[in-house]
Order: C-alpha cells, then structure tokens, then sequence
C-alpha cells in the first residue's frame, strides 16, 4: 500500500523564507495541485499527519536550540544577533514568522509516516514537505532548521536492525551522515555536487568512525553530470549496498536541485533521470519512505515530485498537464517535463 503524508497544504504554502530567499515552501502546495489534478491522490491513503511536539524533536535536537525556534521571532532575533547566531546562520536560515510552527509540520509528517511503516500499514510512503537533511543538533544550516530525517530514523529504528539513508539531493546529506557517523546500523549514501560547493563535506574518503566506519558511502560527483552517466553509477553503488547491507527499509531524500537549470545546483539531470532513481530503488520491494528536499526552480520540483509520486504509485501520466490552480506557471508549454 502507498500512503501519501500531506501537511495541512494550505497552511506550509503560506511560510515564507523571505521575498528573496531561494527556499519557497510553497512549491509543495504547487506538487500537491498537479499529484490531484492528475488523480493520483484517490488512488493512495493520504493523511494529514498530527505536528510533532517540543519533545519529540529532542530526541534529536537539544532542548537549548528547540525553546530557540518556539520563542524566536525576526523582531527578537534583531535585538539578540550575537544570541541568534549561536542558532541560526541568518542569511541561509532567517528567523521567519512562524519558523517554529512550519518545523513542527515538517517533522510530525516525517515521524508520522515512519510509524505507518513500523507498524506495517504501508510499504510506500511519501512526505514532500519533509527531506531537510542539513539540520544539526543544535543549529539550522543550509535552510534547514530541524532534521526531520534524522527524526523518522530514529523512530524506524525502534522496529528495524538496519535502515539504508539515501540522498541524491546535489548537496551532500551531512546533517543525516553526522547523526548517524558512529553506528553500524543506518547506512548513509549521499550522491552530491563536490569541490568549493554548499556544504563542502561529503568526500570519498568519508566513511565514518568507530562502530560506524565504512557505514558511511559518499559519492562526490562534479558538475554537469546527466543521466546516463549518473544511473550507471547510481545503480552499480546501490545494488552494492543493498545487496550487502540489506536494510529491512530505506529512506529516500530526493532533493529536486540536482535537476538540469535549477537556480543553486549544476547536474544536468532530467525529470526522467531523477525518476529513474526512485524506480530502481523501488524494485527492491523493501518499505520505502520517499522525502522531499532542495529544488529552488519551483515548478520544475513540483513536476519532478508529481511524477515521481505517480512511479511510485505504478502510474502511468499524460505528458500534457491537466489544469490546475498554477497552470500558468508552465507555460508555455504547460507539459510534465
């Protein structure tokens, strides 16, 4: 069974990173409206999961950093910048109105779809509005405030001995590979841009510590990479690390921005190319939790996250676009790809 994990849409579509920021939530309102227009939804268990709570998040994050993002707000980050600094570098991660909130959705949809898979009500399961992987303990980074992720893991961990985290995100997972740097249980894989590029960690020969050393595999790519070239390396590793590690579930990030004309990332990537990763990793019919993540061209990542809910579902969709409540964002055209 697939269950879809949507957040009150309306309410993430209004959070603003700031008029400038690359960071747009509302692209998740904009994936939700092409996956109905198309649907997709009937044909799936969608829920709208509860938001998690203080306590929740640290089991995770520091109690310190947690009461930070409940009380902050940009006019008391501007009478405390040396205080808001130990949280929140300010130019990636602003204290926006609502910051707290918008983190409680994010997290509450990704530990809500870990428990569906812990208790075996679904073998698929999506959650767009989740994916944040460069969250730290006790810091935001590279706009992410609270590590969903690290959050869902911890919780399929309860029930599952070895859980695979999977990042073709262009910047490498390093919030995800920290957690998770000591221990031989979650197997962290990251695909990313390398070399003088957010957050510049991520090498091959970063392969964890202690009981964890080799449980980390990071594959450093450079610029312009396509398709071809990034299925043949994606399907020799992963079949690798399926074959040998043979995790009881996988949790996917599938950050759009290593799509080709993304406004931060440089892959060469397609729609399909993208896809093609999801599919294949769908083929080893382990419970897969499929998460959001980067993307800053919006209506390229709602396209890539329409479709991609639409393999996972086995579905085939018409290239031509039905309307919807942002069709004017795909003109010309107004196709899929």
């Amino acid at each position: 069974m697939t269950l879809a994990l949507y957040p009150p849409v309306e309410e993430v579509g209004n959070y603003t990173y700031g008029y400038d920021h690359c960071m747009k939530p509302f692209r998740i309102r904009m994936a939700h409206d092409i996956i109905a227009s198309y649907g997709l939804d009937k044909k799936m268990t969608v829920l709208q999961p509860p938001r998690a709570t203080a306590h929740e998040m640290t089991q995770f994050h520091t109690d310190e950093y947690i009461e930070y993002l409940r009380r902050v707000t940009p006019e008391v980050a501007e009478i405390m910048p040396s205080y808001n600094e130990c949280f929140l570098p300010l130019l990636d991660c602003p204290p926006f109105d609502g910051v707290y909130e918008f983190c409680t959705i994010s997290a509450g949809g990704s530990m809500a779809g870990a428990r569906r898979i812990n208790h075996g009500e679904a073998d698929v399961v999506i959650n767009w509005a989740g994916g944040l992987h460069h969250a730290k303990k006790g810091e935001a980074s590279g706009f992410c405030y609270v590590n969903d992720i690290v959050l869902a893991i911890l919780e399929l961990l309860r029930y599952h001995q070895r859980i695979v985290y999977l990042d073709i995100d262009v910047h490498h997972g390093d919030g995800v590979e920290e957690a998770f740097y000591t221990t031989d249980r979650v197997m962290s894989v990251s695909f990313h841009q390398f070399g003088n590029f957010f957050p510049g960690t991520g090498d091959v020969k970063d392969v964890g510590v202690e009981r964890g050393k080799y449980y980390a595999v990071n594959v450093p790519l450079r610029e312009g990479i396509d398709d071809e070239t990034y299925e043949f390396i994606f399907r020799r590793v992963m079949r690798d690390v399926m074959e040998t590690f043979r995790p009881s579930a996988v949790v996917m990030q599938c950050g759009t921005d290593s799509l080709s004309g993304d406004r931060l990332g440089c892959f060469n990537l397609s729609m399909q190319g993208h896809a093609a990763c999801v599919e294949f990793m769908k083929s080893f019919n382990v419970p897969l939790f499929c998460l959001g993540g980067g993307g800053y061209t919006i209506r390229n990542v709602a396209r890539t996250w329409a479709y991609e809910t639409a393999v996972l579902l086995g579905e085939k969709l018409d290239p031509s676009l039905p309307y919807n409540d942002y069709y004017d964002f795909f003109g010309p055209e107004y196709t899929l790809d």
